[in-house]
């Protein structure tokens, strides 16, 4: 299955922890069931995206790398 992105955060080329701010931010005008698509440069967003997820309620649907860029699916929960 293929989940299309609602809403696109180009976070790249900020450093730790701002693209896990940025991402907070962006989730909060969202609604239930969104997907939030992060793109980011710092490879840390990988590890810290997911943790503020499952802490928040938020399912990541997938994770990717490419090069230098790496990208964080995920669906917006309860908040």
């Amino acid at each position: 299955m293929v989940c299309v992105a609602h809403e696109l955060l180009d976070a790249r080329n900020l450093i730790c922890p701002m693209p896990v701010i940025r991402t907070q931010q962006r989730v909060v005008q969202l609604d239930r069931g969104q997907v939030l698509e992060v793109r980011c440069t710092d490879p840390g967003a990988l590890f810290d995206i997911p943790a503020w997820c499952r802490i928040n309620g938020h399912t990541v649907i997938s994770t990717e790398t490419q090069g230098d860029e790496f990208t964080v699916r995920l669906q917006v929960g309860d908040k």
